[in-house]
């Protein structure tokens, strides 16, 4: 309990009966990068930690490549990927986009203002 008290921490729902809910900064961050890895064609996002290194290793760290600007309850999200040779990036781009504002506001309730995409490479080392 104390770990987060050390983080910065966003209070997401308060009441007087059961107490606060707040969420960490990381969180979010992991929370934006899952998801924007999750899109078919990001190959990584910057720092080139993939998907598959993530799955064997079991790597829950995914602030490489991701930044976030909050204000009480709405936050801005920049993204840095890594794009697979051969898909069209402005659709991995919107796909990625609308994949982790979806996911960050169902899974903590924030609203996000905008999702900032910088394609930082393309992987040719994966086929299609």
């Amino acid at each position: 309990m104390a770990d987060i008290d050390n983080r910065i921490a966003h209070v997401v729902y308060e009441d007087d009966k059961f107490g606060s809910v707040k969420i960490a900064d990381d969180v979010i961050v992991c929370i934006a990068g899952l998801a924007a890895t999750e899109v078919e064609g990001v190959s990584s996002m910057a720092g080139n930690i993939t998907k598959d290194l993530i799955a064997k290793l079991g790597v829950k760290n995914m602030s490489r490549g991701v930044k976030l600007e909050m204000s009480e309850d709405e936050v801005s999200i920049e993204l840095t990927i890594v794009v697979t040779y051969g898909y069209s990036i402005p659709e991995i781009s919107a796909k990625v986009q609308d994949r982790v504002k979806s996911t960050v506001e169902n899974m903590t309730g924030l609203h996000v203002t905008d999702v900032k995409i910088t394609v930082a490479g393309v992987d040719t080392t994966k086929n299609r």
